[in-house]
């Protein structure tokens, strides 16, 4: 899809609806950040990001009107600013013609796409989806000993058991790498209402009721 294509499909959805989902079948997560970006100079801000569909291989990144004057001003700036935007003309925070942020918006959109990584990395360490991929390997184990491939579901499960827990323990490295950036940056951790932390801007609250970005 080209870019004024992609820029259209999001102005549609932001002018139409109060909660912007943008998506990418392949988990980009670069670019749902620019978008998502995008959004913000409309007056929109981030929610949350999480995989979906089929195998969890879709990215969908939610975000939500915020109804305070200040962001209804911005919105009010930027479609002033920038009249074509999706046709040819001009994007908020992008360079002509592509996704790639300016000079001036990149570290906006770096901190975009950790919020959007930790996020996710949050969801996919969720006690569900370790449940399954240990059931995973207690499924294999079960149909070798049932072949009475004894050596072969002691060696197998104890091998994927190593993966599965290194696995677990370098996503957690990265995640708190991440969490670190968004602190230095400002962003204040969070409990959202299932347990799972969360990092918002500040004086932002979590969506809600009313106004759920008003401090």
């Amino acid at each position: 899809m080209s870019v004024d294509r992609q820029i259209s499909a999001l102005l549609k959805q932001i002018a139409t609806q109060d909660v912007v989902v943008v998506t990418n079948e392949f988990s980009h997560a670069g670019r749902a950040a620019t978008l998502a970006h995008v959004a913000e100079h409309y007056g929109f801000e981030y929610g949350e990001a999480r995989r979906e569909g089929h195998n969890s291989q879709t990215l969908a990144v939610h975000l939500y009107r915020d109804p305070a004057p200040e962001a209804r001003a911005r919105e009010a700036a930027t479609i002033a600013a920038h009249p074509r935007a999706g046709m040819g003309g001009t994007v908020p925070g992008l360079q002509p013609g592509t996704l790639k942020p300016t000079a001036e918006a990149a570290e906006a959109v770096a901190r975009m796409k950790d919020r959007i990584g930790f996020d996710v990395m949050t969801q996919m360490a969720g006690a569900r989806k370790m449940g399954f991929a240990w059931f995973c390997v207690a499924g294999m184990v079960v149909t070798l000993l049932i072949c009475q491939m004894y050596v072969g579901a002691l060696a197998g499960g104890a091998a994927l058991a190593a993966l599965l827990v290194g696995g677990v323990k370098i996503s957690e490295v990265r995640r708190q790498r991440v969490a670190e950036r968004l602190r230095e940056a400002g962003f204040t951790p969070v409990r959202d209402e299932t347990g799972r932390q969360r990092f918002l801007r500040p004086g932002q609250q979590l969506p809600g009721h009313a106004n759920p970005f008003a401090a």
